[in-house]
């Protein structure tokens, strides 16, 4: 079993959904103590915001790319095959504005690409990642699952749709919430972590 778990928090000790994302992980090693755990840290090995060459990259077949289009598209490779490679993905989101943080939506767009992890057929999207489970581990201020708050989360339903374009639907949301606010932020991790159900 492979566990790719991949962070977006550059709180690094401090971060909860780090902490929360830890915590999935020692319950999966728990359950397969065979299981070995991949970490890829966005905020230290940061993926560039796509521009003309890394777009370009991506629409030239492999045999045809200049030496420019080939380191262009290191970054996406190399995200794609971890992504490929491993069983089981974790996922650290803290909110941010009511969203993901860039370092991670721009390893999304280095991953969503055509004709690698997803590709159009007669019947419309093919998602072409499969068998493979996901863990969100979402951290919030607020609480947003529930509630008068619940229309500005942007975290949990955008990447379950966009994962579930390539193909990852088998996807568990575990969130603490509330870690901003006095009475829930004592208790928002513990009461996640109790959530986890492998």
């Amino acid at each position: 079993m492979k566990i790719l778990h991949l962070i977006s928090s550059p709180r690094k000790g401090e971060s909860i959904s780090i902490k929360l994302a830890n915590s999935i992980i020692e319950k999966l090693q728990a359950k397969h103590p065979e299981s070995t755990v991949s970490v890829r840290d966005l905020t230290t090995e940061v993926f560039p915001h796509l521009d003309e060459v890394h777009l370009t990259s991506f629409f030239t077949p492999a045999e045809s790319r200049s030496p420019e289009l080939l380191e262009a598209v290191k970054h996406s490779d190399k995200a794609i095959s971890e992504l490929m490679d491993a069983d089981i993905i974790v996922i650290g989101v803290p909110m941010y504005n009511f969203s993901i943080p860039s370092t991670l939506k721009s390893w999304i767009d280095h991953v969503v690409r055509a004709g690698a992890t997803f590709k159009y057929a007669e019947n419309g999207v093919e998602g072409l990642v499969k068998d493979k489970k996901v863990y969100l581990a979402i951290a919030t201020g607020g609480v947003y699952s529930d509630g008068p708050m619940k229309a500005g989360d942007f975290t949990e339903p955008y990447i379950k749709n966009i994962l579930g374009f390539i193909g990852l639907t088998d996807i568990t949301a575990v969130r603490a919430e509330g870690i901003a606010i006095t009475g829930l932020k004592e208790h928002a991790l513990t009461k996640a972590i109790e959530q986890i159900s492998l």
